[in-house]
């Protein structure tokens, strides 16, 4: 599979769903920016039909590897980056994964069930990622059963397989020089941020800064009704270099637990 394609089919999955990143991104430009990704984020279950490797498969076939592992004991998550190998302007991957053996039988029995669902050939097809909620529509009943446990299943379960988040490179931006004013420019033309854990996650001792706004809102037609949940959101990194002189790649533990909070519906009406 191409690259190129296979990052353009995301963003325009991803932006159909998150017209603030696409609004973002024409402000930015009309600011005089080039905008580059730095990375796209993917939600997955541990189920071994679904898990990391597997969503990772067709990157590694387009030359990525992996570099980093992190550990999200509260949200009970493990996830992992890879970089590609030669093109260092390919933008990085984070696949993180709901570590379904850490939560109730109740859980885990529901996204069994929803997995049940879908012939297997599906799950060993290489665009997987772009196919989006493969398991028809959802149950609102079930969704409000899995955000009980974890929003991050129930969002998942609602918004399939997807980039939840593209991240724009601070560094490469040409007007701005910092994500502070990244963020006060966000903010001045309406866009709400993510303060969980502070409005900048991360700091440069840790070689990454981290903001972003919250999730749209969209309208999901449910089985039962049509109801208002959160979509995607756009993120923005601030990248430092190390003391090799290199450019920091990896990411902060502390910072992604925060970041994922974008999705949350409660942070919308703080």
């Amino acid at each position: 599979m191409n690259l190129t394609y296979f990052f353009e089919e995301l963003w325009k999955q991803y932006s159909a769903k998150t017209p603030s990143a696409e609004k973002i991104k024409s402000l930015f430009e009309t600011e005089g920016n080039e905008v580059f990704n730095d990375h796209i984020a993917i939600r997955t279950f541990n189920d071994s039909r679904v898990g990391i490797d597997v969503l990772a498969k067709p990157f590694i076939e387009m030359g990525y590897e992996p570099k980093g592992d992190y550990h999200f004991k509260t949200k009970k998550l493990y996830a992992k980056h890879f970089e590609h190998k030669s093109d260092k302007n390919a933008p990085k991957i984070f696949i993180s994964e709901l570590l379904l053996e850490e939560f109730s039988d109740t859980l885990q029995r529901m996204v069994k069930t929803i997995l049940n669902q879908i012939d297997p050939s599906t799950f060993a097809q290489n665009d997987l990622l772009l196919k989006g909620r493969i398991w028809g529509k959802p149950s609102f009943m079930t969704y409000q059963k899995l955000l009980n446990e974890s929003e991050y299943a129930a969002w998942l379960y609602v918004n399939g397989f997807c980039s939840n988040h593209f991240t724009v490179d601070v560094n490469k931006l040409k007007t701005f020089n910092s994500l502070v004013e990244v963020n006060t420019f966000l903010k001045d033309k309406g866009f709400k941020m993510n303060i969980s854990g502070g409005e900048i996650k991360g700091t440069p001792a840790q070689l990454l800064e981290q903001s972003s706004i919250l999730a749209d809102i969209v309208k999901v037609e449910f089985e039962e009704s049509v109801k208002e949940i959160t979509s995607c959101y756009y993120e923005f990194s601030y990248r430092y270099p190390t003391t090799e002189g290199s450019t920091f790649t990896g990411f902060i533990a502390g910072s992604a637990d925060k970041i994922f909070e974008s999705t949350d519906m409660k942070l919308q009406d703080s």
